[in-house]
């Protein structure tokens, strides 16, 4: 999965992380940053959806999912995109990037790959 993330970082000028991470916030795949940065991107992205499903929930036509989450901060943009069931690809850029062509390479990963993308649930009271 590495080199399609590194695919998404280079085709994107202003990519400065990807993450693909679990609905429970672990980082599953990552390009462009260390693994502590990564896992604390992650940790945190995990707090974004359940707040973004919450939100989602209250539309009288939702079933309470979040597909993506765009959020604009000095510096740069941060994206949060649902990637399968359970799984999400996270993307930090420099306030440079071109946030039509992210949001559209974004969705491309995805379609071709988002079964790959996916965090089968834990099961309680199962070692592995």
């Amino acid at each position: 999965m590495d080199w399609m993330l590194k695919d998404l970082a280079e085709g994107v000028p202003q990519t400065r992380h990807v993450i693909v991470l679990s609905a429970d916030g672990l980082r599953m795949a990552q390009h462009g940053t260390e693994t502590d940065t990564a896992d604390r991107l992650a940790a945190a992205c995990a707090g974004l959806q359940s707040l973004a499903g919450a939100v989602a929930a209250e539309l009288p036509h939702s079933q309470g999912r979040m597909r993506l989450v765009v959020i604009e901060m000095d510096g740069g943009f941060f994206y949060l995109m649902a990637a399968g069931a359970g799984a999400y690809l996270a993307v930090l850029a420099d306030e440079g990037v071109d946030a039509g062509l992210m949001g559209q390479r974004m969705r491309d990963l995805v379609a071709r790959i988002g079964e790959h993308l996916s965090s089968p649930p834990r099961s309680e009271g199962r070692t592995a």
